[in-house]
């Protein structure tokens, strides 16, 4: 016998009802498939998160033409005929496309690129002619193109002559649209600029939709989508879990919601046993997904746009930085405060500074101070090495530029933080012969870029060199990286902080004075105290092991002997490691460096004007007097001025 299913489609008397041996089931028309039943519970408006903006332009120019096409008679206009959908994978293009078919009821047609090439000659463009002329047939319909730049590439840049054919017939179908027909195009491609030009005028696809990373609320919208079906325990934050997932497209959420419910499945599998045919009851009712699920899910997952590049929110906080206080407060008020109070910056009409550049002896902390503000702030980190961007292909290294800035626009708020800055941005015209000049061209690209930042994307570039004197100067004016912050070698406040930092969680002896250390280590960088603190620790490290090592021989050798007790095991690090460490103490920074890096400091303070002192004049003085008082000073200061003399 085979059980048939059936759809409950109304019950008399109406309500609720109970299925007896002596229940009447009348059954109407003809069967249904499985598939088209599935269709009608499908996505709607309601299942698409993320996209408030780009759902309302899209629905003003698919569901007005085709639901009171006579609004743009009245007026004298053509309906639109197609719109292209643009942005990373994952954000919900193709979605969005089922989501109007369904509400607007429209005969949806989907032509996914690569399908209707054949090897035939002439029988591709035959598939395309039979698509447009079906949809036209059961208008108001939608003809959904999926990854259109595998069909439609530039026609200049493609070897095949089929793609060619395939593009004009295109185009001819799309002006053949008869401009009532009802029928509308939408395509979908995440490489925009790799489609045929033609394609992309007025008339073909009229408006161009970019479906971009969302934002917090829009995260927060996906997530509550994906969850609403979930069983969430009362713990489960989605607001915090909106906040920590910068540059998530919908997919990854998707993704995100699917790995934690896994964990809370991987938790109870101790208790199901894979050989019964069904699951304990109490067991199924006491799985829910916690907070927990979601940490674990969320340190194992990261945004697939930005997989080739490593983003990542650093774990590096203020605690970890010693010292350094007046570098960390310039860098909240240039960083932090556009992030978390942009409506002030708003309200005195100032946009953001948009970068910061490091400079100072090597091993200061430059790395950190930029891991950390990015941290503070909750924005995504790309770290660049410089050299890394160049290639051996001309015109590769430009466009590595121009890739890091684009996905640090889709996955702002960012901070793009160029390393060793002096390989990439060296003065223009001494690098002719350098790979035909291939650093001048990643400059001048890194120049444009920078200026091309739009001051809605909270987009922040953080440069560190410990060679400044090199730097190109129009990479240093205001509006590029105008906030210049030297970060010295640490005072003995600093290296006191800095010692603390290190060791904060080694366990010390009470006779380390750290204070003392401090006073000693008179010129030393970050990164060489850091050093000292990890050869003490690794002399702490191999004593335990040889008296574990001593021990164990011992009781081999005298198995009857009494356990000793444990009070010579090395439980902490103490003094006399301290002592040995500081015999290979080293500095790493000379005394001539300090003189050229503090000279440079002078210079740039002075060619900037720093220390002039001007005043307004008051309301009682007169013009004359009121004004000559600045340049007095500055005329003053000029004669001192090493630039000027």
């Amino acid at each position: 016998m085979r059980s048939v299913e059936f759809k409950v489609i109304e019950t008399d008397p109406p309500e609720y009802c109970v299925v007896a041996p002596d229940t009447e089931i009348f059954c109407e028309g003809e069967p249904v498939n499985r598939e088209d039943e599935n269709r009608l519970d499908e996505i709607g408006y309601d299942d698409v998160g993320g996209v408030r903006k780009q759902m309302a332009q899209i629905r003003e120019l698919v569901e007005l033409p085709l639901r009171h096409p006579q609004l743009f008679k009245s007026i004298g206009v053509k309906p639109p005929k197609g719109i292209l959908l643009y942005g990373p994978p994952g954000s919900g293009k193709t979605l969005i496309a089922r989501a109007v078919a369904n509400e607007t009821g429209a005969f949806f047609f989907c032509i996914n690129g690569p399908e209707i090439m054949s090897k035939l000659a002439g029988e591709s463009e035959s598939n395309l002619r039979k698509a447009f002329e079906e949809a036209e047939k059961n208008a108001p319909s939608i003809i959904f193109i999926d990854e259109i730049d595998s069909i439609a590439p530039k026609r200049e840049k493609t070897h095949g002559e089929v793609e060619r054919r395939i593009v004009s017939q295109l185009l001819t179908l799309m002006d053949g649209l008869k401009s009532r027909a009802h029928v509308i195009v939408m395509g979908a491609t995440n490489r925009p600029n790799s489609i045929d030009p033609a394609l992309r005028r007025f008339g073909r696809f009229d408006r161009e939709i970019d479906i971009g990373v969302p934002d917090e609320v829009g995260r927060l919208e996906v997530l509550r989508i994906h969850t609403k079906n979930m069983k969430l325990a009362e713990d489960v934050d989605l607001e915090r879990i909106g906040k920590e997932t910068h540059g998530y497209v919908g997919a990854d959420l998707a993704a995100l919601c699917t790995e934690a419910a896994l964990q809370c499945i991987r938790e109870k599998m101790d208790v199901i046993d894979l050989e019964d045919e069904s699951i304990d009851a109490e067991i199924l009712n006491s799985m829910a997904v916690t907070n927990e699920h979601f940490s674990t899910a969320l340190g194992t997952s990261n945004p697939s746009a930005l997989r080739e590049t490593v983003v990542e929110v650093p774990n590096v906080s203020w605690e970890d930085i010693g010292g350094l206080e007046n570098v960390k407060r310039e860098l909240q008020e240039t960083v932090q405060y556009p992030v978390e109070h942009p409506e002030k910056f708003e309200k005195f009409g100032m946009s953001p500074s948009k970068g910061v550049l490091f400079y100072g002896p090597p091993g200061c902390g430059k790395t950190l101070l930029a891991k950390a503000i990015a941290n503070e702030c909750q924005a995504n980190f790309i770290s660049i090495k410089g050299p890394e961007l160049l290639t051996m292909w001309f015109g590769e290294s430009e466009a590595n530029v121009r890739e890091i800035f684009d996905k640090a626009r889709g996955s702002a708020p960012c901070v793009l933080f160029f390393d060793e800055l002096d390989s990439i941005a060296t003065q223009r015209g001494g690098s002719s012969g350098d790979a035909g000049g291939a650093a001048d061209r990643v400059l001048n690209q890194l120049l444009t870029e920078m200026d091309g930042m739009n001051a809605k994307k909270t987009v922040f570039i953080i440069g560190a060199t410990n060679r400044p004197d090199i730097i190109d100067p129009a990479l240093l004016r205001p509006g590029r990286l105008d906030q210049l912050i030297y970060i010295p070698l640490p005072d003995e406040d600093s290296r006191h902080q800095i010692f603390k930092a290190c060791l904060r969680k080694s366990p010390l002896s009470k006779d380390i004075d750290l204070r003392a250390l401090a006073k000693y280590t008179q010129g030393f960088s970050g990164a060489d105290i850091t050093e000292i603190c990890q050869r003490a620790c690794k002399y702490a490290i191999r004593e335990n092991i040889e008296k574990d090592i001593e021990r164990e021989r011992r009781r081999r050798d005298n198995p009857e002997a009494m356990e000793e007790d444990v009070d010579d095991e090395v439980s902490e690090i103490k003094p006399a490691h301290f002592e040995e460490s500081m015999k290979y103490a080293r500095r790493s920074v000379s005394d001539a460096d300090i003189r050229k890096y503090q000279a440079f400091a002078q210079t740039l303070q002075q060619s900037r004007g720093f220390g002039s002192e001007f005043r307004f004049a008051e309301a009682t003085t007169g013009p004359t007097t009121g004004t000559a008082d600045p340049f007095a000073t500055s005329a003053g200061g000029a004669d001192e001025d090493d630039l000027y003399s």
